[in-house]
């Protein structure tokens, strides 16, 4: 029964981001007891109305008489992972923390591709010649496939 019941949110879901081309899902689970938790985002962000809207398009179309289920609809967060490409773009110039296999970077979100992302920041390092240390730009592209994790980092 819930394989059938996901499939019906499923293409519900889909039928409202075509008349929403501005919105997308982030992530749909279903639990055991078709407990149902959809996140999204949306190119200009996400408003309660958005949310709104979201819950609507299932709740309104499903028979409560056939499934006995619990819906929550949220927003990415500012905290959340980018899982996506489209989440990317909103975040130009913004600080991210990306974790790749190779290691992790945190810098300037400066730009973007379609396979893939750049960030700058400054560092100490030591001199090439003599005692101390100078103050060096860096800069790091990172293929959208080796991304782990990737962060933004909330500064106050």
């Amino acid at each position: 029964m819930s394989e059938t019941f996901r499939k019906e949110v499923s293409v519900l879901l889909d039928a409202f981001f075509e008349e929403r081309p501005d919105l997308f899902l982030i992530e749909l689970n279903i639990g055991a007891d078709l407990s149902v938790r959809v996140v999204v985002d949306g190119d200009n962000g996400v408003n309660v109305n958005d949310c709104v809207e979201v819950s609507r398009a299932i709740e309104h179309h499903l028979d409560r008489e056939k499934y006995d289920f619990s819906l929550d609809v949220l927003s990415a967060g500012a905290t959340a992972p980018l899982k996506h490409l489209r989440q990317f773009k909103q975040h130009l110039g913004r600080t991210l923390k990306i974790d790749t296999a190779e290691g992790s970077f945190k810098g300037e979100f400066t730009s973007i591709s379609d396979q893939l992302i750049t960030l700058r920041w400054k560092e100490r390092q030591p001199k090439p010649v003599g005692k101390g240390k100078t103050t060096v730009e860096c800069e790091q592209q990172i293929e959208f496939d080796q991304i782990i994790n990737a962060q933004i980092e909330l500064i106050f």
